[in-house]
């Protein structure tokens, strides 16, 4: 059965009707073509839900260009009492027709909003959310640049210009900055698809406009270092800090104990050592010995940030080692001091363990590392590519509590991002793999750290390896490019929007390109990305095979150098 269309008379009492939009404003261009004016497209047959079905309807007037509807696009329905926004999300022909006549065609739509007019003023705005549902016969018309900048432009509101509407290029892409940063967010996709270069230009745009930000990027693969400029502190293991007694009991279990059968008797001996060594460095700090009784420890606990000397710890095993008769177990002791000492002369420990001498430096360590003061350069980045892969995950725990607990302490007067690539690495969803902590800490920033200013950035290209839980908390997600039906499941599954239909097309979206779902933005919308400066491009070590291969590309002298560097721990400077 067919659906006649709108009669003229109740489509010009809808136009003129408290809803009806202003004339759209000139044609631009996008990508080499004029930009379509709002046109009726078709009228609605169905509304179930949040969803609505409208009949394509051909327009008959000589010299018509043809119209074209892309899933993705934005419509709008003129009600009585608002107009309704909505994104296409599917285009079909269901009843082929025969004969030489014309095909029926739907458009399944995404009610997402309505532009309603203001009750203060009367200007017409935006919200999310439909109460004036539309209803059969409702003409639907495609949104000019016009009704796209209403929609995705919010008046009063901090934005980010990220980027521009892949519906028209001349509409600036924008992301609501305090739902962006207060609330989490996710940047998915495959590799090669530009999820570095989209991550430095959101970051590129927080810094163009907030001065006084504090923004830590934990960079795995030595990304970031020419990504902004002299605006970015640049850390890397030759010149990071982070002294071991800045480690809590669990983090000081997995950097020092083994896990074989001697664990647990390793752990009860390092907690007795950790614990007097800091009672000792207490005493001598204040130029006080006094007698204590046995068990007060004056409140001082194995996790307590407070400085220690390995050198105590180590004549305390000894100690204990020089009490025990020979029938008694002395391996626990002694793999516990060889590995100690181990890292201790380890260079590529030094950061942690190689100080010479131990001070209570915590005040410029957190400083240094979270921008207390920013001095002009409000964002970290941490180069943890050539930090030792079996004690990565403490450094990465180790921060990621330390940026939680000063948010904590600060009462929420710190706000700050931290940056986590490669997130499934940190955390998998996998139970028993990863390292707990680092498990622990990022999840508690995840569920409790928008109360304190803290925020979690993730970007990863492989979504459905990640703990679900840390992923449900991102509010606000970037998917580009994703070519796994297995991360698209998860994607779908963990992000909360009225467009998840959108994201079926994940495998087709360009280099640069992304769906945004979530309270990031004023509601889903495909964008591209803008193309960042040559000079602020993340660094890609990686160069073409064709261009490498074609000439020589390391010489002896090259190689020599590499494994100077390689046995030093070291890198050039970036």
């Amino acid at each position: 059965m067919s659906v006649a269309a709108p009669p003229a008379a109740e489509k010009a009492e809808a136009v003129a009707g408290p809803s009806a939009e202003p004339e759209a404003p000139p044609f631009v261009e996008r990508r080499g073509l004029p930009a379509a004016p709002p046109r009726r497209i078709g009228h609605i047959v169905s509304v179930s839900g949040s969803q609505a079905i409208a009949v394509l309807e051909h327009d008959t007037a000589p010299d018509a260009p043809d119209m074209r509807v892309e899933i993705g696009q934005l419509v709008k329905i003129p009600t009585p009492v608002s107009t309704v926004v909505g994104l296409v999300s599917s285009v079909s022909s269901p009843s082929p027709a025969m004969g030489g006549g014309e095909d029926l065609g739907l458009v399944e739509i995404n009610l997402a909003g309505e532009v309603v007019p203001d009750a203060k003023d009367g200007r017409l705005g935006f919200r999310r959310g439909v109460t004036n549902l539309p209803t059969l016969g409702d003409m639907v018309l495609l949104a000019d640049r016009h009704d796209l900048t209403r929609v995705y432009t919010q008046p009063n509101v901090a934005t980010i210009e990220v980027g521009s509407l892949y519906q028209d290029a001349s509409v600036p892409a924008r992301f609501l900055t305090d739902d962006l940063l207060a609330k989490h967010f996710i940047v998915v996709g495959t590799t090669g698809c530009g999820k570095s270069c989209a991550l430095t230009a959101i970051l590129q745009r927080v810094l163009m406009q907030h001065d006084h930000a504090h923004i830590v990027v934990l960079d795995v693969h030595n990304e970031y270092p020419a990504a902004f400029g002299a605006r970015a502190e640049l850390i890397n293991p030759t010149n990071l800090h982070l002294p071991f007694w800045l480690l809590n009991f669990q983090e000081l279990v997995a950097a020092l104990t083994s896990g074989d059968a001697d664990h647990d008797a390793e752990v009860e001996i390092l907690s007795d050592a950790v614990l007097t060594a800091k009672r000792r460095y207490s005493d001598a700090s204040s130029s006080r010995q006094l007698a204590r009784r046995p068990g007060d420890l004056s409140g001082l606990t194995v996790d307590a940030p407070t400085p220690f000397r390995l050198s105590d710890v180590l004549a305390i095993i000894d100690e204990q080692l020089g009490k025990l008769e020979r029938t008694q177990k002395t391996m626990p002791y002694r793999r516990l001091k060889s590995r100690i000492e181990t890292l201790a002369s380890d260079q590529r420990y030094s950061f942690m363990f190689g100080s010479l001498t131990v001070q209570d430096t915590m005040t410029d360590i957190l400083g240094r590392l979270f921008r207390v003061p920013n001095d002009g350069r409000p964002i970290t980045v941490i180069d943890l590519s050539t930090v030792p892969p079996e004690i990565l995950d403490v450094v990465i725990s180790v921060i990621a509590r330390l940026a939680f607990d000063l948010a904590v302490w600060s009462k929420g007067g710190l706000p700050m991002l931290l940056v986590c690539e490669e997130a499934h690495r940190y955390a998998p969803a996998a139970v028993g793999q990863g390292f707990e902590p680092t498990r622990q800490a990022l999840s508690r920033i995840a569920k409790e750290g928008r109360k304190y200013g803290l925020s979690l950035a993730l970007v990863t290209q492989r979504p459905s390896e990640l703990d679900t839980t840390i992923l449900s908390q991102c509010s606000t997600a970037v998917a580009m490019r994703l070519s796994t039906e297995r991360d698209q499941q998860v994607m779908r599954a963990n992000t909360h929007d009225g467009a998840l239909d959108l994201l079926d097309f994940l495998p087709l979206l360009g280099d640069r390109e992304a769906i945004v779902l979530g309270q990031g933005v004023a509601m889903p919308m495909r964008i591209r990305f803008h193309d960042v400066a040559e000079k602020g491009l993340p660094r890609n070590l990686n160069s073409a095979f064709s261009d490498s291969w074609s000439r020589p590309n390391l010489d002896r002298a090259g190689l020599e150098a590499i494994v100077s560097r390689w046995r030093h721990a070291g890198r050039e400077k970036p």
